[in-house]
């Protein structure tokens, strides 16, 4: 018998491609602000900040909600010593999201290290640290942390637990869909069965660990026996996370019986050969059934993650549980074709021509809800290179190209598959009978020598087996292309894991906006230099010049020089030199600078702190003599 021929997908797929990279232009050309992932936009004061006196409190601002605890913020004295109260502050107002700790009173100068972590919208866990100065920079005890929330140990378990909650339901979603859409008779194959139930059992074990390991996960500094702490275990299943957890592990006893009837009632019917009205419904109702359990675990996903949060949340979660299904249903439907080509001495064409359908069809579905998401989670051409986010979702992308190309060879290899590979001839079906049946050894052998003459028969008899499975050549190239279709599909699920970790870019670019809108406007370097005459009214040396150079002339940190010389010009050393900075609108100073003598007529200081741009008063004192000394001042800008 000759093979029908398959549909041919290439000109419909380029166009798909076409009118989607056209989409997604428009898209990222008129996407509008938003966030899915909480970012740190501010605070009071702010990072490196110095101020004159100390302020009363420390406040954060965020992109979008989070979930903070007492503990969320904290605040550390040079010394380690705890500064803050320990009350967390709600002042949030509006669309404007932020918190604040109160600082204990009379703090001495010094920097301090302000600590946080917190939960966002979407279930992820973010955290940094900053430092800022009361009255001058100095030494501190404290670490700046160097492991975020989410790291360590516990993080890396984390991960491959999602990752196996990923792998798990596509096993269980792709692999059932395939039975059920593509090869009924696979229900009692063996080996299909327990790809099906090792994605139950994957999902299931991997998501009971997440669900311990989510109150360490989320605690920053967490440890793995935290795990097993119940009081935490109880705080977690109060959130957003814990309930979609707890959903999905009923949703999964559901998945259980789905199983059952499908390798139990399902398998008998179709092997007792009953009427084809009695299989339709029993088909149907497994279809509709499982495809509702199907859409309930992956929305437990939508629940949990960037989807819930940010824009348009009532459109991007049900769009996230399509992209999940078609996900599943092709790189699943991939496993189960691959299990049964290298297990099975025969399948049949027309269920790799099924499977092709609706491969094509997960695409199509795939292609539209994921130019969607890269949309709502991307935001900007910049963005999709210029951020992690946007620099994995590119490699996503190029993984899918890959994939879909060598699907493309996969199907040129269903063309030729043959038909005739479903039925074996009668030589064939005696090679079959040969290899099931019973080694017979001869009762006089001795007992080594019998096990030795089994497995050599039974070897025998699976390479005969072997032989007769590949005896079609389509169905031998066939095998190889969906192999290496499975091997991208695992880095695929690989890259997809990390992305849905990942901050996205959208919300990477508006915090970078955002904190560059609440700082100060840059400005180029001034450096300032004066000359300024003085005169202290000594016999001998009373007279001079003092030349001050401030660079680079702006907030933040400066490096001073100064140079004294006499009235004939040449370097003057000074007994005793000392410079101040006053900004008067803002009662801050003065704030004394000591330089350091360098050499003759020459002091200089790194380091010196403005706190803020101004109009500054810089006093310069000179002594040249026990009693002779004078201050001269000169107003300055200093950006």
């Amino acid at each position: 018998m000759t093979a029908t021929t398959a549909p041919r997908f290439g000109p419909a797929l380029a166009r798909l491609l076409l009118v989607a990279a056209a989409l997604l232009g428009a898209l990222f050309s008129s996407a509008a602000p938003a966030s899915a992932h909480a970012a740190l936009t501010g605070s009071d004061p702010k990072d490196g900040a110095v101020v004159a006196t100390a302020p009363k409190g420390v406040t954060l601002t965020f992109s979008e909600q989070v979930a903070m605890g007492d503990d969320s913020i904290r605040v550390l004295e040079p010394s380690g010593k705890r500064a803050d109260t320990g009350e967390l502050r709600d002042l949030g107002a509006g669309s404007v999201v932020r918190y604040g700790v109160t600082l204990h009173a009379g703090l001495p100068d010094g920097t301090y290290t302000v600590a946080w972590r917190a939960i966002s919208a979407d279930s992820h866990p973010i955290s940094g640290a900053f430092t800022f100065s009361i009255g001058a920079p100095s030494e501190t005890t404290v670490a700046l942390p160097k492991q975020e929330a989410g790291g360590g140990v516990v993080g890396v378990l984390y991960g491959i637990g999602r990752y196996v909650s990923y792998a798990g339901f596509i096993l269980l979603v792709g692999g059932a869909a395939f039975i059920l859409a593509c090869w009924p008779r696979g229900a009692t194959v063996r080996p299909l069965q327990r790809l099906v139930v090792r994605g139950w059992v994957a999902l299931t074990a991997a998501t009971l660990a997440l669900l311990l390991l989510r109150a360490p996960y989320t605690a920053g500094s967490g440890s793995l026996g935290d795990a097993f702490d119940l009081g935490a275990l109880g705080e977690v299943l109060e959130t957003k996370t814990g309930a979609a957890l707890v959903s999905r592990l009923l949703l999964l006893g559901a998945a259980a019986l789905f199983v059952a009837v499908l390798f139990g009632a399902y398998t008998r019917r179709e092997g007792e050969g009953e009427g084809e009205a009695e299989k339709k419904d029993l088909t149907f109702g497994l279809a509709i059934g499982g495809t509702v359990v199907a859409a309930g675990i992956a929305g437990t996903w939508a629940l949990s993650e960037h989807a819930s949060a940010g824009l348009q949340p009532g459109i991007a979660m049900p769009v996230d549980v399509l992209h999940l299904l078609a996900m599943a249903a092709w790189l699943g439907g991939l496993a189960a074709l691959l299990v049964a080509l290298h297990r099975e001495p025969s399948i049949e064409a027309t269920a790799v021509r099924r499977f092709s359908r609706l491969a094509f069809g997960s695409v199509v579905v795939l292609a539209a809800t994921g130019i969607y998401q890269s949309w709502r989670q991307v935001g900007s051409w910049s963005a999709l290179t210029g951020t992690e986010y946007g620099r994995l979702l590119l490699l996503k992308v190029g993984l899918v190209v890959v994939l879909v190309g060598v699907a493309w060879i996969s199907r040129r290899w269903t063309e030729r598959l043959a038909e005739t590979a479903a039925v074996p001839d009668e030589k064939d079906e005696d090679e079959h009978e040969d290899a099931d049946e019973p080694v017979t050894v001869p009762d006089d052998v001795p007992r080594e020598r019998a096990a030795q003459l089994a497995r050599q028969q039974a070897a025998l008899a699976t390479a005969r087996a072997r032989r007769v499975r590949d005896a079609d050549p389509g169905r031998a190239g066939l095998r190889r292309s969906v192999l290496a279709e499975a091997g991208v599909a695992v880095v695929l699920l690989a890259v997809t894991t990390v992305l849905t970790t990942t901050e996205p870019g959208r919300t990477v670019e508006e915090a970078g906006r955002a904190q560059a809108s609440s700082s100060s406007p840059a400005v180029p370097d001034r450096p300032i230099d004066l000359t300024l005459p003085f005169d202290t009214g000594g016999a001998a040396n009373g007279k001079g010049t003092v030349r001050l150079s401030l660079a680079p002339g702006r907030s933040g940190a400066n490096a001073m020089h100064v140079w004294v010389n006499g009235a004939n010009g040449r370097p003057l050393d000074v007994p005793e030199l000392k410079v101040s900075f006053t900004l008067q609108d803002k009662q801050i100073g003065p704030l004394p600078v000591t330089p350091d003598r360098v050499a003759a007529g020459h002091w200089s200081s790194e380091g010196v702190q403005i706190p803020m741009p101004g109009e500054w008063t810089i006093r310069v004192t000179v002594r040249t003599s026990d009693i002779d000394q004078t201050t001269i001042d000169k107003n300055v800008k200093i950006g």
